[in-house]
């Protein structure tokens, strides 16, 4: 008997991407940077999303696209001890700051992964209020947190010191962040050394490395 388990299982291989790269990572710059601002590909262990107009999981309709979204099926994903490996300090001055994007359910993740790249945690440099709120399992999500991890010093000279923790913006593309985000970090280190890791687009006045920047990957929206 066809289920949306099976059902699932069958598609999901077909749709979850793959790093074709034969290294795990493209490689760094051979460079070092001042400010370093990191959306990592995090990891769900493949969980199952359904469509929720189905009357119950034994009641499933297989006649419509039974996923609300997964990570995985819009880029190639990685477990925190993947991303570990990826050696972000031999990129970063010694006097540096790493700006890192954190799920909710990723946040002891996020804060170790800081620490495997060299850096201390420090604080929660944004706060995303993204306007559409998601189902939760305890309440309605809404916001997503940018940390801040701190190598030596904080990079001088300084430019800005009143740039708002939170930012409203509505939500957009799956895993897009606001450019406001950036341009704020411009606006606190305007004359310092800037790279996006994990960028999918190139962006003005910064530097820019990602898988997406390598492969030139263009996915149809699969929903």
């Amino acid at each position: 008997m066809e289920t949306g388990y099976s059902v699932y299982s069958t598609e999901a291989k077909k749709r979850t991407q793959k790093n074709t790269l034969e290294d795990l990572y493209p490689s760094l710059p051979n460079k070092t940077f001042d400010i370093i601002y990191a959306d990592p590909p995090w990891d769900y262990g493949g969980k199952m999303q359904f469509d929720k107009s189905s009357a119950s999981k034994e009641e499933i309709d297989l006649s419509k696209k039974i996923f609300i979204s997964s990570a995985g099926f819009k880029y190639p994903t990685l477990k925190t001890s993947e991303l570990a490996k990826l050696a972000v300090q031999s990129i970063a001055k010694d006097d540096s700051l790493l700006f890192m994007w954190a799920t909710n359910p990723h946040l002891d993740q996020a804060i170790e992964l800081g620490k495997a790249w060299g850096f201390e945690y420090r604080t929660v440099a944004f706060v995303w209020d993204k306007m559409v709120h998601n189902p939760g399992k305890y309440t309605l999500s809404y916001c997503e947190l940018c940390l801040l991890f701190k190598r030596g010093k904080i990079p001088s000279p300084r430019g800005a010191r009143n740039v708002k923790q939170l930012v409203r913006v509505p939500r957009s593309a799956h895993s897009e962040k606001p450019i406001e985000v950036m341009q704020r970090i411009e606006e606190m280190f305007p004359t310092q050394k800037r790279i996006e890791l994990f960028a999918r687009n190139r962006a003005a006045n910064w530097e820019s490395w990602g898988l997406d920047l390598i492969l030139d990957r263009q996915q149809p929206d699969l929903f």
